[in-house]
């Protein structure tokens, strides 16, 4: 296929209806003809799709709209002006005639039906797939064949049953390749492949590997494209139907029974309880939407419930992904039901916990806040929301702080990722959020990554960056200390020095300056501060460059006149920026170097600080922050204080209130009496645990609120339980700035509570009667007081629709920012003339090694969630330290030993994994941890970006220490990292076609019905 097939144009009012890896027409608008009608069409399209724009019911079994034309089970055949072909595999033409129901057609179709279902067992009425969903039950209904010609033949191979999470069945799988066309170019794993030229073709998994120690990575794109029951997940079986849980001895002998009927009443009346049987379903599973609550990329789908049983989830239409998941998003839930959940509220006493009623607990809480403001005053308080809670929460936390308690000491856990990320934008351009969507990322001539782990932190966004780089030829730079796997695939792969990403991001402008490079029609009009930022740069030469960076020279000139070049250029960054001391500088210098060579304001451009939690965006968008309201309105605007004035009923405080990280220096000193925490682990994911410790202690009074009993947990003074996502509603918004609703899918667990219902109680108590009895009145008065959310209500987020802020009062929302102009009085961005912050923890003779931390695709941050999955903590049941084999080699460790790291801060005792991830004295340790005492925060200081405050996690030195005991190595064999992916084109049906069995279905009634149409044609009939 051309290029041009795989990638959106984001200027086409086509794109908005489309979701996932869109294939989006590329030729001019024409007109078909089906059926007799003509019909709206562009040229190149697949004619299937204008077929079923059309509404015209046609069999299509393989064929799946964000997968493409895979042209493997022919199901579609129809007639193309006059010749029998298949419609997913036809590009339309202008004056095309396409009639779908002749005999030829007919006889073509069924044919290959009966093709199909000689490879699969149908026992629809006990098969836990009977759900209204499945494409070859469906399919045999559409085509009304009452009998099955070719009897079923079982392949002779057995149930893969090694992955933790789904199970492959080969004699129900009939090959249509829809799971490998998904693994190698929607999620390109590249570990799916059929070996079409075996005597029994089957699916494979690293060319033949059980699939629990192959590289699949359990993304669950296989499972959510499967047309039958092929590829199912475990907590379906045995649970969806009404008689799917029986017995293995008579759910066999259901089956012999249903299909001994076959014979003698054909397939209908079996078809008819199977669909009775379906119908029955209904009653008692549940199907909601919501939006997944690890990274930010805002993937949303339907949760299949029965009770609380989490049977599968669904995806499909989220403006996102697609069908796109990851393990945590398709599997990752258990940890709703975990035994582990707080159900009741606790209270310290006497050093140990109690359990307390609510009345009690938020009574103690009321009367404590009043004591403590009344003694030390409202700065004596400080509030934290979470970036796992909903706007609506977040936004509740910041009223709370100012209309409440009247201190401005809130903040969230954006202090510790992106912050920095938000300043160098808000320097240069307005807004601090991604300038475009990932659909924009798509659509890059030229995608370059700094510091970030994309494949594993944000792994749906990363499937669309490698589909392009695959198939539509997109460049793709990475720039980063370790080797991760948008490294290994990286066209070109750069390993600068720890910290010094601003050099050579400055160097490179320079170069570009003095060549005349530069996008010099787009700086004049649209960027101010040239001159400026000329002189700010002047010593960043190519020299300076390669010498501070380790870089070599040639390749930062290669690499200038690359982006030059390109078509378009969008920078990803993420904490490998942000975490260093200059991490707001170096984010500037990102934007800098977008704007000096015309990289926004067009689809394929733009900046793209990747947000790390599902909601760490939305949280600094609601105003829980020191300095800033609901939509980043300054509390110091005049405005923006008679509004509040208004609403609110008092008068924001024009002081900064205190950030994260200087609520615990302030606790430690004895000026912050009083914390409310809300959702985050933040003993553990703060730096420096130890000085973090302290502040905890110090405080007279600490309030967290959270699912379970956590490390954090152990130091408050009332605990508070707290519901997760699926029990509670709102909204999210994504690294995209993609504002979307989540439903309440089971009710809270008994004793547990939605945030937002705690903080309207306790603000009662404390004589503000908010009066909320729905989410959706919080986001109302959000969209009175923010201007760029005046146009956002629950009505227009109704079911998958979205809206990306700004959203104007008349609901029009800005997918792609700067078309026009920057957020800023005269529309100019400004080129921001920042400064180099070199790291102040370099390695030395005491601490020779350099720590990294960061993401594991399987867990999620500190792992609070994900190590009650038991199919995640059996893939990585524990935190460990890479090591390279040259630093392995020369400290004589090998893989599994223990090691002691020690820093100026701390200490951890870990397992060793030698990897060529990492190289010379780096070591790099994940953040997950199953026992705190291992957290790798233990090990990093205090030093911090001087502008956001953000720790510098990534300026830390270590020295390693050899201990004697040993154990197995900390990634299992089971561990996809270990698999041999197989890449290839997708499916390959050109293999299938060149079989010896293979002929086009139809045969020779094809071309009798072929002969007979002709003789028919215009009689009103072609059946």
């Amino acid at each position: 296929m051309a290029q041009t097939d795989f990638l959106p144009q984001a200027d086409d009012a086509r794109l908005r209806s489309r979701v996932g890896p869109a294939r989006l027409p590329t030729g001019p608008e024409t007109t078909v003809v089906i059926d007799g009608a003509p019909f709206q069409a562009w040229e190149g399209e697949p004619l299937i799709d204008a077929v079923n724009r059309a509404q015209i019911k046609l069999a299509q079994v393989c064929y799946h709209p964000q997968l493409g034309p895979l042209q493997t089970c022919d199901t579609c055949a129809v007639e193309i002006d006059g010749v029998v072909g298949r419609a997913c595999g036809t590009r339309v033409a202008p004056g095309m005639t396409v009639r779908t129901q002749t005999l030829a057609a007919r006889a073509a179709q069924r044919d290959a039906y009966d093709r199909i279902v000689g490879n699969h067992d149908l026992y629809c009425t006990v098969c836990d797939n009977n759900n209204g969903n499945c494409v070859v039950h469906n399919t045999l209904g559409l085509l009304g064949i009452d009998h099955q010609t070719r009897p079923f033949q079982p392949k002779g191979y057995g149930k893969d049953e090694s992955n933790p999470f789904y199970r492959y069945d080969p004699d129900q799988c009939i090959l249509c390749g829809r799971c490998v066309e998904a693994c190698q170019n929607v999620q390109v794993n590249e570990t799916l492949s059929i070996d079409w030229e075996s005597g029994q073709p089957r699916v494979l998994w690293d060319g033949g590997a059980p699939i629990g120690e192959s590289s699949c990575v359990s993304c669950g794109h296989c499972i959510t494209v499967c047309p039958c029951n092929a590829l199912m997940e475990k907590s379906m079986i045995g649970e969806a139907g009404l008689f799917t849980g029986i017995p293995l001895p008579v759910w066999n002998a259901s089956i012999d029974l249903v299909k001994g009927t076959e014979g003698a009443a054909g397939l209908k009346p079996i078809m008819n309880v199977s669909e009775i049987e379906s119908a029955g379903r209904e009653g008692y599973i549940r199907k909601t939407k919501t939006v997944c609550t690890y990274c930010g990329v805002g993937c949303a789908f339907e949760v299949w419930t029965k009770d609380r049983h989490i049977l599968k989830v669904e995806p499909g239409q989220g403006p996102a992904n697609g069908i796109s998941t990851c393990v945590k998003g398709k599997f990752g839930w258990d940890y709703v039901n975990s035994d582990e959940r707080l159900t009741t509220p606790l209270i310290r006493e006497g050093g140990r916990f109690r359990e307390a009623s609510w009345d009690e607990a938020l009574d103690l809480i009321a009367r404590r806040f009043t004591e403590i403001r009344g003694q030390h005053g409202p700065d004596a308080l400080a509030f934290i929301a979470s970036s796992k809670a909903t706007n609506e929460e977040a936004f509740l936390v910041q009223k709370f702080a100012r209309q409440v308690i009247g201190t401005n000491n809130v903040d969230n856990c954006s202090r510790y990722c992106q912050s920095p990320a938000t300043q160098g934008l808000m320097r240069t351009v307005g807004y601090g959020g991604d300038s475009g969507t990932i659909h924009d990322i798509e659509n890059a001539g030229l995608v370059i990554t700094v510091g970030s782990n994309t494949a594993e932190s944000h792994p749906v966004l990363a499937t669309r960056v490698k589909r392009a780089h695959k198939l539509a030829g997109q460049k793709l730079v990475v720039v980063d200390i370790r080797e991760h796997e948008m490294a290994s695939r990286a066209d070109v792969f750069l390993r600068p020095r720890p910290g010094t990403d601003f050099v050579w991001l400055s160097a490179i402008s320079k170069y570009i300056l003095d060549h005349g490079l530069e996008a010099r029609e787009f700086l004049q009009g649209r960027v101010s501060g040239l001159d400026e930022f000329r002189r700010s740069i002047e010593g960043y030469t190519l020299e300076y460059a390669a010498e501070e960076t380790g870089l070599a020279r040639e390749d930062l000139e290669k690499l200038a006149h690359t982006i030059v070049e390109a078509s378009g250029t969008c920078i990803l960054w993420a904490m490998g920026v942000t975490q260093q001391c200059g991490g707001s500088d170096t984010s500037t210098a990102i934007s800098n170097l977008l704007l000096v060579t015309g990289n926004y304001g067009r689809t394929g451009t733009g900046a793209y600080p990747l947000r790390g939690h599902n909601n760490v965006q939305g949280a600094s968008d609601m105003g829980a922050m020191p300095d800033q309201t609901a939509g980043y309105r300054k509390v110091t605007d005049p405005l923006n204080v008679q509004t509040h004035e208004r609403e609110w009923g008092v008068t924001l405080r024009p002081e900064r209130g205190l950030d994260n990280t200087q609520m615990i220096d302030a606790a430690v000193a004895g000026r912050l009496k009083s914390l409310w925490l809300t959702g985050e682990e933040m003993g553990l994911t703060d730096a420096d645990a130890n000085h973090l410790v302290r502040g905890y202690e110090a405080l007279e009074f600490f309030v967290v609120q959270d699912l379970y009993f956590t490390y954090t947990a152990r130091f408050a003074d009332v605990v508070l339980p707290a519901s997760p996502a699926l029990e509670k509603e709102g909204t999210f918004t994504s690294t995209e700035r993609r504002i979307q609703r989540l439903y309440r899918a089971m009710e809270p667990l008994r004793g547990t509570r939605p945030d937002w219902q705690v903080y309207t109680a306790v603000a009662k108590r404390l004589g503000h009667d908010w009066g909320y009895t729905h989410p959706s009145e919080i986001m109302d008065e959000v969209a009175r007081l923010a201007p760029i959310f005046a146009g956002v209500n629950y009505g227009r987020l109704e079911g998958f629709k979205s809206l990306v802020w700004p959203v104007d009062e008349g609901g029009t929302d800005t997918p792609l920012l700067y078309t026009e102009r920057f957020n800023f009085p005269d529309g100019r961005a400004r080129l921001f003339p920042a400064e180099y912050q070199p790291r102040q923890h370099a390695p030395n003779a005491e601490f020779d090694l350099h720590l990294n931390s960061g993401r594991m695709l399987e867990h999620f941050h500190e792992g609070n969630m994900t190590f009650k999955v038991a199919g995640i903590a059996e893939k990585v049941p524990d935190s460990f330290v890479e090591l390279s084999p040259e630093l392995a080699a020369e400290r004589r460790v090998t893989s599994g030993q223990y090691v002691r790291l020690v820093s100026e801060s701390g200490a951890v005792r870990l397992r060793a994994l030698i990897t060529g991830r990492v190289s010379g004295n780096e070591v790099y340790v994940p953040m997950n941890s199953a026992r705190s005492e291992n957290a790798v925060n233990h090990l990093t200081g205090q030093n911090r970006d001087p502008v956001t405050h953000t720790p510098a996690y990534k300026d830390t030195r270590v020295r390693l220490e050899v201990l004697p005991e040993s154990g197995p190595n900390p990634l299992p064999k089971t561990n996809p990292r270990y698999g041999h992916p197989t890449p290839q084109g997708g499916v390959e049906v050109e293999r299938k076609w060149q079989r010896p069995d293979y002929v086009f279905p139809g045969g020779e009634l094809a071309l009798l019905g072929d002969s007979l149409n002709r003789r028919v044609d215009g009689l009103g009939t072609d059946d």
